[in-house]
C-alpha cells in the first residue's frame, strides 16, 4: 500500500496520540486495515490486521502478565490471572482504543463504514491489539512493553484498588469464616486521617467479638481488602 504524503501526515497524527512512533511505516497502516477494506481493494489476505491482531494479542497477555508481576508482586498466581482477565478484554481495549480516536484512523470498506465499524467494540479491540502486534514488529518486545506499561498502568491500579482482587479476599474470608464459624465477619472503620485528596483509612477486621486484621489504604474498599487478607493469613489460608 502505497503512503501517500497527506496519509503520512493523518498517520503521523495519530502516532502521537498512541504514544509510538513507528520507524517502518508500513506496520501501522497494515494494522489499521480492516478486512473489508482489504476485500474491496483485492489485497491478499496478509495485508489486511488480522495476523497482526493474532500476535499483538499475545504480546498484549505477555506484557500485562509482567506488569502484574512486577507492580503486585505480593499476590498469588489466582489473583494475578484473575486481575489480568478483568483488565485484558473487548471492553477494555475497546475504551483504550476510544480514548485515541482510533475508529478515525481505520481503512474500512464501504459496507464495513456504513454499519458504524468505526465504533465497534470487537472491531476496535482487535485493531488495537494489532498495532501491539506491529510494535513488536516494528521494534521488539521492549518497546511493545512500554506502550502497553503506558495505556494500562493506570487500568492496573484501578483494578487492584477497588476491583476484581477486592471482591477475592473479602469473598475468600467470608467463604472461610462461615465454614469455621458458622458467622459473617465485620468490618469496622477507625479512622480517616489526611486530607480530603489523599486519606488513607484504618479498618479493622472483626469474627465475632475478635479482632482478626486490619488495613490501611486510599479508600474504604482498599483498606477492608487488605484486612481480609491479613485475616486470611491469620486463619493460614494464604
Amino acid at each position: 500500500m502505497d503512503i501517500r504524503r497527506t496519509e503520512k501526515e493523518r498517520l503521523k497524527e495519530f502516532q502521537k496520540r498512541f504514544g509510538y512512533a513507528f520507524k517502518h511505516l508500513g506496520h501501522l497502516t497494515r494494522a489499521l486495515m480492516h478486512r473489508s477494506y482489504a476485500n474491496e481493494c483485492r489485497l491478499p489476505a496478509t495485508e489486511h490486521n488480522e495476523r497482526y491482531e493474532y500476535l499483538g494479542d499475545a504480546v498484549l497477555e505477555l506484557a500485562i502478565s509482567h506488569l502484574l508481576m512486577a507492580h503486585f508482586p505480593d499476590h498469588p498466581e489466582g489473583d494475578l490471572s484473575k486481575l489480568r482477565a478483568a483488565v485484558v478484554n473487548e471492553t477494555q481495549l475497546a475504551q483504550l482504543a476510544r480514548a485515541v480516536n482510533l475508529g478515525d484512523y481505520l481503512y474500512l470498506g464501504k459496507g464495513e463504514e456504513q454499519t458504524g465499524g468505526r465504533d465497534k467494540p470487537s472491531l476496535l479491540a482487535d485493531c488495537f491489539e494489532a498495532i501491539l502486534g506491529a510494535i513488536y514488529l516494528d521494534r521488539g518486545f521492549p518497546r511493545a512493553l512500554a506502550v502497553v506499561e503506558r495505556h494500562y498502568l493506570p487500568i492496573l491500579r484501578e483494578a487492584s484498588a477497588c476491583g476484581e482482587l477486592i471482591r477475592d479476599f473479602k469473598t475468600k474470608l467470608q467463604e472461610e469464616v462461615q465454614r469455621r464459624f458458622r458467622i459473617v465477619p465485620r468490618y469496622r472503620l477507625l479512622q480517616e486521617s489526611g486530607p480530603d485528596h489523599h486519606k488513607t483509612f484504618h479498618v479493622q477486621l472483626l469474627i465475632g467479638p475478635e479482632a482478626y486484621g486490619m488495613g490501611m489504604g486510599s479508600s474504604k474498599k482498599a483498606a477492608e481488602q487488605e484486612a481480609a487478607r491479613s485475616a486470611l493469613h491469620r486463619l493460614g489460608c494464604l
